[in-house]
């Protein structure tokens, strides 16, 4: 057994050693038609994630030449599919003139929309240079390497991260990206993966996190728990010290992933983070679920997972592994429809399929893999339903949910002199606003409770603010509706512990008054 993953490791190293060095060849076509297929997991949700869709295609082999691209579209929002070739450093990445956000030493996707970034031809390779997203949202990003960023040393990215997403962030598919460091923190490496600050609708997918002290966060600190909703499938984290990923409040969804020497732990949630954990493959790892490093406990599913030489410690003071034996503590309900390789078969599959220069090639579902399919002729429709502009904030018959005893609020930020709870104080002269004009604000109970309609009340000085929003059940992340202007929100009566209201986009910064709910 174990010489056989010595030879598998061996394998998957020189293949994506080559894919680096050399790149593989794939076509505009190809690669535009595997974005087209459309995104999985969490990133299918809240209305999906189509990145530039049907809009102009341009080509870049220098980091100024991406820049340019975002700068020269008609709005920040305007879609655009920007085909990268080559390696992209610190040499050619200059910062475009304009109103847009770009900077020299990043590729920073900051407040801006509806962008893919996809590697074509020979491949395309991020030496030194990080991709960080802020503020925005529907983005891909597919077929590409990033490597060796540093926070610390010369020349440093992105504050050491490969790829970083943080606030107010939803939406982003990123899909067969091979990320790699060169060693940890002591190195000047900080992490390959890491999700900050109500970023939300993620989904990373065929994609390698390699030879790192720090695979991936979601939430930066144990009071950071507004980021939720993320999918990890078919992904290789190899030599990774740990955070396979670490999970601080929030959902993840980790399915038919292989994961070879997690040195120190693996998938961490902890500070009331959920995972549901199928089908992966662990091999020759330490401590591969559980809550390490903190008593804050989190919470795990788990189902069909196979355990390859892999060594538990005991419980203890800040140490709290889930093995040898791993049981669930929780469920965890998944709103997607998702198709399990066996876990037997996960190290073949993935390793014919993870990383850049694979050819976008997916798993079939059933331990085969094949070519990325064509793009619909139609598309498919979201499990979410949309409305026009909410009716006129009317009184609805019965009980304000929101103002029993024991319901609470919370949200992604607050601007200075308002509060969550303020959105159920009962008085319309006190309100809640974000610390931009986009954030969400939730209210919760302590068990669950039926609810079918809500309505958002502006403060009398900001009508008209709110613009786009998406009312989510925050237990499972599924969309119950989404639309634009505040007023009354109806849906199939759906029992819940915490009901989210996202603001996605705004005229001005938002102040909600009241977020009432009702049976």
């Amino acid at each position: 057994m174990r010489r056989a993953a010595a030879l598998r490791l061996g394998a998957v190293s020189a293949t994506l050693a080559l894919a680096v060095a050399t790149g593989a060849v794939l076509s505009g076509e190809q690669a535009t038609a595997a974005t087209a297929s459309g995104a999985t997991g969490y990133a299918s949700q809240n209305g999906g994630t189509t990145g530039g869709a049907g809009g102009q295609t341009v080509r870049a082999t220098t980091g100024a030449e991406i820049n340019a691209a975002l700068c020269n579209r008609a709005s920040t929002g305007t879609p655009i599919v920007i085909q990268v070739e080559g390696t992209i450093n610190h040499g050619n990445t200059a910062k475009a003139s304009g109103s847009c956000s770009t900077a020299d030493d990043v590729i920073d996707l900051k407040q801006i929309s509806n962008v893919t970034i996809e590697g074509v031809g020979s491949g395309a390779v991020f030496d030194q240079l990080g991709i960080h997203v802020r503020e925005s949202s529907n983005i891909i990003i597919q077929n590409v390497t990033v490597q060796n960023v540093k926070k610390s040393g010369s020349p440093t990215s992105n504050g050491g991260d490969a790829i970083g997403m943080e606030t107010d962030v939803h939406n982003v598919w990123v899909d067969h990206v091979s990320l790699l460091a060169s060693g940890g923190e002591d190195e000047g490496y900080d992490s390959l993966f890491d999700l900050k600050d109500n970023t939300r609708y993620v989904t990373l997918s065929y994609s390698t996190l390699r030879n790192s002290g720090r695979g991936g966060l979601v939430g930066h600190s144990d009071t950071d728990l507004s980021s939720s909703f993320i999918t990890y499938h078919h992904d290789l984290y190899q030599n990774i010290d740990s955070r396979a990923p670490l999970l601080r409040g929030g959902t993840a969804h980790m399915y038919n992933n292989y994961y070879v020497s997690l040195n120190k732990s693996g998938i961490n949630p902890r500070a009331g983070g959920h995972a549901k954990i199928d089908n992966n493959y662990f091999e020759d790892s330490k401590d591969v679920i559980g809550t390490f490093y903190t008593d804050l406990m989190g919470y795990w599913q788990v189902s069909g997972n196979i355990y390859d030489n892999v060594t538990w410690t005991a419980d203890g003071t800040e140490n709290h592994p889930a093995g040898p034996d791993p049981q669930s503590n929780t469920t965890v309900s998944i709103p997607y429809s998702y198709a399990l390789d066996a876990a037997s078969c996960v190290p073949s599959v993935v390793t014919q399929t993870a990383g850049a220069g694979k050819g976008l090639r997916v798993s079939d579902g059933n331990c085969s893999t094949q070519s990325p399919t064509a793009p619909p002729t139609t598309p498919t429709p979201s499990t979410s339903t949309t409305s026009s502009p909410t009716t006129p904030p009317t009184q609805p018959a019965g009980t304000n949910l929101s103002l029993l005893p024991g319901a609470g609020s919370d949200g992604s930020s607050k601007a200075s002199g308002t509060s969550y709870g303020n959105v159920r104080d009962g008085d319309l002269g006190t309100y809640w606003s974000p610390s931009g004009t986009t954030g969400s604000i939730s209210v919760k109970w302590g068990s669950a409770t039926a609810v079918s309609s809500a309505v958002i009340r502006e403060s009398a000085g900001a009508t008209g603010r709110i613009g786009a929003w998406s009312l989510v059940n925050a237990d499972t992340g599924a969309v119950l509706k989404s639309g634009s202007g505040a007023g009354t929100i109806s849906f199939p009566q759906t029992s819940l512990k915490k009901i989210t209201f996202q603001i996605t986009g705004a005229s001005g910064t938002p102040q909600v008054a009241e977020f009432e709910t009702y049976a």
